[in-house]
């Protein structure tokens, strides 16, 4: 894989060309929030769309509801984890150089990248959050699989990856969270299910608030009363429960 992206007429290439191109274009203020948006603003940013969406997701009247989405939650972070461990051997084994170290002219943001290009870990990290979050809810992993997408675009710009860096990572993420969830949710599940009965840890799970207001609903509606129709008892003073008073 390495030697491909050697040859300049390489689509991989010429598109990293095209894009970190805008860099050297651009203002020097707009490449440093570029470069800290790349490193941190984007993940940063998944993690509070992980919290944000966690506060939703515990307030969910039904209570099974809450209790998966929240096991499918907490496996968001352990996907990304394990995505990453599994780009280590991947990047040993495919040792491809920084685009920078093959390829002159490029505009490099970041310094001090001295490990290997392909995958790139915050691309995998990304795409794996969003994924995860897409399980647990649709509409917050709509937009954490858009800020994935903004952090594979910026470390191109930046210089420091591949665009095919970026796509491997963008597949080893989406993997590792989609095909490992029915498992990981058949051991969180139970687990989250325990916790949401605790007395001090059920609200990690569902609000207690949210419980307050199901079971105030619940104790304000009407009792039926005692001669209306289908309560059961007859129109008659004399009729017993269950009796017909068309019987007498």
């Amino acid at each position: 894989m390495a030697g491909l992206a050697l040859d300049g007429a390489n689509p991989d290439v010429s598109l990293l060309y095209d894009i970190n191109g805008l860099a050297k274009s651009a203002p020097t203020w707009f490449d440093r929030v570029m470069e800290f948006v790349g490193e941190y603003g984007i993940l940063l940013a998944l993690v509070l769309v992980v919290l944000w969406c966690w506060w939703s997701l515990r307030r969910r009247e039904d209570r099974e509801s809450a209790v998966s989405a929240v096991a499918a939650l907490v496996w968001t972070p352990l996907a990304a984890g394990i995505a990453l461990l599994v780009n280590i051997p991947i990047r040993g084994f495919v040792e491809r150089p920084r685009p920078f170290v093959d390829h002159k002219g490029l505009d490099v943001l970041v310094d001090g990248k001295t490990d290997y290009s392909f995958v790139s870990d915050h691309a995998t990290m990304a795409m794996a959050i969003g994924a995860g979050l897409f399980v647990a809810h649709r509409k917050f992993g709509a937009v954490a699989i858009a800020l994935a997408l903004a952090e594979g675009f910026c470390r191109v710009y930046m210089g420091v990856h591949y665009p095919t860096d970026v796509v491997g990572g963008f597949a080893l993420g989406t993997a590792v969270a989609l095909l490992l969830a029915p498992l990981a949710l058949l051991l969180l599940t139970p687990l989250v299910s325990r916790v949401a009965r605790s007395p001090r840890l059920g609200r990690l799970v569902r609000s207690r608030r949210v419980g307050t207001a199901s079971l105030r609903l619940a104790v304000d509606l009407p009792e039926p009363r005692a001669g209306s129709k289908g309560s059961g008892t007859g129109k008659g003073t004399g009729a017993g429960p269950g009796e017909n008073d068309l019987a007498a």
